[in-house]
């Protein structure tokens, strides 16, 4: 009873009403809504799920699947579903992740059952060491041993170990690792039913307040690009355009891998007058950044503030050299 009095007296110290008391770290909290006993752990990772259904492979589309510990794999799936039979039968499966231009096929094995239709040729695949098909169009696949078979509401819930893991060769980094940088599997929203694209790389966990991250650097290869972009921009423009600029260099650096290098800088007697050395990793890396969401709206955006543009390429002097600075500076 004494500290509620006591906090009685703080509010009305502060002046504040009940009701509105201070979050820990001293923000007002936010109100929140009780919206049910809704599952909202949205979106998930969309998987195709392949399995041999009475000699004849059959595909799946499954977006409920999850990590056990570091090493198992549970994939939830309707006792319904016509792929639980070979599953159940072989003990085996394999789950193959999605890119968006596989999402037509997708969603037809999703949407079909193997019980009414042939779904064995909707994609081209092979077999894989452990017995389970792989789709070949797919960045990641893994092949998966049934352990256990927890069943709840009306689901099989196999718990799984993995048995094999093939990803293709340009998702994977320098050193033989998944560099998510560049395999963005699709999500899956299940409110609205909605996929959606994997969203950009924040940052490095455990580190990100002390040194925000821009992600792993490819290699410069033999058709990557140095390039001075020369810009002229409209005295009146000039505060806008920089933020255009800062933008798109910041969303660039931060979550493309090929991007390497983005460094403005602007005369000091002309301002207006503005210089980037940009470097990229390769030609394909080049045509990925100018076709990007924010590379476009940096280009639309600016048109009009843009007097004249010149892009000249450079060549290094020295072909040893490294680039190893990795920094948007502000003008």
């Amino acid at each position: 009873m004494k500290n509620w009095w006591r906090l009685l007296l703080c509010l009305a110290a502060l002046n504040m009403p009940l009701g509105t008391a201070q979050a820990q770290g001293g923000d007002t909290a936010m109100e929140k809504v009780n919206i049910g006993k809704k599952l909202a752990l949205y979106p998930s990772v969309v998987t195709v799920v392949g399995a041999q259904v009475k000699g004849k492979v059959n595909w799946l589309t499954v977006a409920h699947t999850g990590t056990i510990g570091h090493n198992m794999i549970m994939v939830s799936m309707s006792e319904s579903h016509y792929t639980n039979q070979g599953i159940i039968e072989s003990g085996k499966l394999s789950l193959n992740l999605v890119e968006r231009e596989m999402l037509p096929q997708v969603d037809y094995v999703g949407t079909v059952s193997g019980a009414n239709a042939d779904k064995s040729g909707v994609f081209a695949y092979h077999m894989g060491e452990n017995g389970s098909p792989i789709i070949d169009a797919s960045p990641l696949s893994i092949e998966l041993n049934v352990v256990d078979n927890y069943k709840a509401g009306g689901f099989d819930n196999f718990i799984c170990t993995v048995a094999n893991t093939y990803a293709r060769k340009d998702v994977l980094d320098e050193a033989g690792k998944l560099n998510y940088h560049v395999l963005k599997p699709v999500l899956f929203e299940f409110p609205t039913y909605s996929y959606l694209a994997t969203g950009e790389m924040l940052g490095k966990c455990r580190q990100y307040v002390k040194k925000p991250s821009m992600g792993a650097k490819l290699p410069m290869t033999e058709s990557g690009i140095t390039r001075l972009s020369k810009i002229e921009v409209a005295p009146e423009y000039l505060d806008e355009y920089k933020k255009f600029a800062a933008e798109v260099g910041e969303v660039s650096l931060r979550t493309e891998p090929g991007v390497l290098t983005m460094y403005a800088v602007a005369d000091k007697e002309n301002p207006c007058l503005i210089t980037i050395l940009e470097t990229y990793a390769s030609k394909e890396a080049y045509d990925r950044h100018i076709a990007s969401p924010h590379f476009q709206k940096y280009k639309q955006g600016t048109q009009k503030m843009v007097r004249e543009l010149v892009l000249a390429d450079q060549m290094p002097l020295n072909a040893d050299n490294k680039i190893t600075n990795f920094m948007v500076v502000p003008y």
